[in-house]
């Protein structure tokens, strides 16, 4: 791919002779949402580190409630980033930032709006050295699209959970956020979306009070990213070099300033539909055919790519601007 990247986030860039030099990118999976018995969830740090090691996965996030969870992974092959969940509120309105790889605890810092709260954590989150995320908005329905474009400093949305209590989905005159996030692109902000397990339940028996279960293995992002250390990893997710996945698989994904061509790994006998879709939300083009192709025209805004497979699963790249 002379002319094209394997995975290219939000920008289209010819390849330096430096870029050339450096080491090969690799895929690596990973869930950046997961509680424990520290904070929510019914299970050890320790069980939850050996059920996400155990099944595939490369990294794991643990963002237990207002607290940093330490823990060994067991293994030096899978990588344990530290992480929190920021807990804040306002009245009726949970307001919840993922903090991923910071270096200290944050504490929820409060505010006036929505806007004003998450701006505040998201800022704090920056200073203890981490990178923030924006967990489920429709979560109590908390907030939309108009304070998600009021935030600064801060690209990474969950437009897709495990959590069966999260609506992400929308409902009863309220957008899902998917659309939230096609509506913050159309208004030329950059967000990059991940699908997480929000994880809180790894037995199969409902905790007293609770009327669902949170369970592994939902949602996760793969990640292209040069070495699994943290440094790589936090560096990919910032700057867009990954997608997000409930269960699809991409085996290619290339870009030239003419066209995006998507080939999606089979699995069992799933069958695929294809979706680019720009501004507005705007279905630009569906394709049954893997690999799917779509010619840019140059007048999207932005293009980006669904993938819907017969039984419900799912991915998302992440925009690639058109100008």
């Amino acid at each position: 791919m002379a002319k094209a990247l394997t995975f290219i986030a939000a920008l289209v860039f010819a390849l330096t002779s430096a870029e050339q030099t450096r080491p090969a990118k690799q895929w690596f999976k990973g869930n950046t949402h997961t509680h424990t018995l520290k904070s929510d969830g019914d299970s050890s740090p320790e069980e939850v580190v050996r059920w996400y090691r155990e099944h595939g996965y490369d990294f794991l996030v643990i963002t237990d409630h207002d607290q940093i969870t330490s823990v060994a992974s067991g293994d030096r092959a899978f990588l344990l980033i530290p992480g929190e969940e920021v807990t804040d509120r306002l009245p009726k309105k949970p307001l919840h930032v993922n903090a991923i790889g910071l270096k200290r605890l944050v504490t929820p810092q409060g505010g006036t709006s929505p806007a004003d709260v998450l701006q505040h954590d998201v800022d704090a989150v920056r200073s203890a050295g981490g990178i923030p995320m924006i967990n489920h908005p429709n979560f109590v329905w908390a907030f939309g699209a108009d304070v998600l474009r009021q935030l600064q400093n801060v690209k990474l949305l969950e437009i897709a959970s495990g959590h069966p209590l999260v609506n992400m989905m929308g409902g009863g005159g309220f957008p899902s956020v998917e659309a939230m996030w096609d509506e913050v692109l159309t208004s030329g902000k950059t967000m990059y979306a991940v699908a997480v397990d929000d994880m809180h339940h790894l037995k199969w028996e409902i905790p007293k009070g609770e009327i669902a279960l949170a369970q592994p293995g939902k949602g996760w992002v793969m990640v292209h990213a040069e070495s699994l250390t943290t440094d790589a990893i936090m560096h990919a997710l910032d700057s867009g070099d990954f997608y997000a996945s409930t269960g699809v698989e991409i085996a290619d994904y290339t870009v030239t300033k003419k066209s995006m061509t998507i080939t999606i790994h089979q699995i069992g006998d799933a069958k695929f539909r294809t979706f680019f879709i720009g501004s507005h939300g705007k279905v630009l083009r569906e394709s049954i055919t893997n690999p799917a192709t779509y010619k840019i025209r140059g007048n999207e805004g932005y293009v980006r790519v669904k993938v819907i497979d017969s039984n419900g699963k799912a991915a998302w790249t992440q925009p690639v601007r058109v100008q």
